[in-house]
């Protein structure tokens, strides 16, 4: 019986699955969005947000850590240096998952884990969106009216 076993082990012995979630999150670090099946996208969630936690304060300490759960320098670099700036003010959430429907093969559920500062489909729309009011260019087009006409009338 599974009682409180939250953990999906993914049909792997520990070692395995250990080594796997590593190299799926430097893969993830470096690239931004990886596709899997959504079985290994869903522990990957649980397995990278907690390191995107850690290197948001940039200490020795939190580094070793880090490192011991990914195992790769140059990941562990760019997640401290890059990864971590993007997400410094966002209070968690730092990844998505998106389904992207079923593989040819064997049918497995594929689906795409991304960072979500990173998306420029989903962020564009927000940074590009201006606010315009008309009431506020005519005001200030009267004003500039009026100073006109004041120095003519004197």
């Amino acid at each position: 019986m599974r009682h409180g076993n939250k953990i999906n082990h993914l049909g792997r012995k520990t070692a395995h699955r250990n080594s796997m979630l590593a190299n799926m999150a430097s893969s993830l670090i470096e690239h931004k969005r990886i596709n899997t099946t959504l079985a290994k996208a869903k522990v990957l969630k649980l397995f990278v947000e907690p390191l995107v936690t850690k290197s948001k304060e940039d200490t020795t300490h939190n580094r070793r850590i880090v490192f011991s759960k990914l195992r790769n320098k140059y990941a562990v670099t760019e997640l401290f240096k890059e990864v971590a700036t993007k997400v410094g003010d966002r209070p968690g959430g730092y990844t998505r998952i998106i389904k992207l429907g079923n593989r040819l093969g064997d049918n497995a559920e594929m689906a795409m884990i991304e960072f979500v500062d990173y998306n420029t489909t989903y962020n564009a729309a927000k940074v590009a969106k201006k606010r315009t009011t008309r009431r506020g260019k005519k005001k200030v087009a009267t004003e500039q009216q009026a100073a006109a006409e004041a120095p003519a009338a004197e």
